[in-house]
């Protein structure tokens, strides 16, 4: 009858290939904070854009002008928004109907800025 199974040294093969595999995977899986907090940046400029728009609007509505990019961008900031450290908001130059509000988001040792663009009164 003849022996079936792995010899010792197919088992080690195979173990030593699995752990290549691993030592190049970890580094793309070790560095996921700092995707986190760079969604969470851009989460919170893509909500700042919507609700700048939103108070713009609201301004032109009620005749307050005119509207600028620090009123829009600074009214504008999401109360329930949190990054664990701090949460900065800079209002760019209105040009052309327009200004960029960078949001600036600190957390676990890491600082990421997402940027949305917000309607203003040149």
């Amino acid at each position: 009858m003849k022996a079936r199974g792995f010899t010792l040294i197919e088992l080690v093969v195979v173990i030593v290939i699995l752990g290549i595999l691993a030592a190049s995977a970890l580094p793309k899986f070790v560095d996921l904070s700092s995707d986190a907090v760079q969604a969470k940046a851009d989460g919170i400029a893509g909500a700042l854009g919507s609700a700048g728009a939103m108070q713009y609007a609201k301004s032109k509505i009620a005749g307050t002008s005119p509207v600028t990019a620090a009123t829009t961008c600074s009214s504008a900031l999401i109360t329930g928004a949190t990054c664990a450290t701090s949460i900065t908001v800079t209002p760019g130059v209105c040009s052309s109907g327009s200004a960029n509000c960078t949001v600036a988001c600190a957390e676990a040792g890491v600082t990421k800025s997402g940027v949305s663009q917000v309607p203003c009164d040149s």
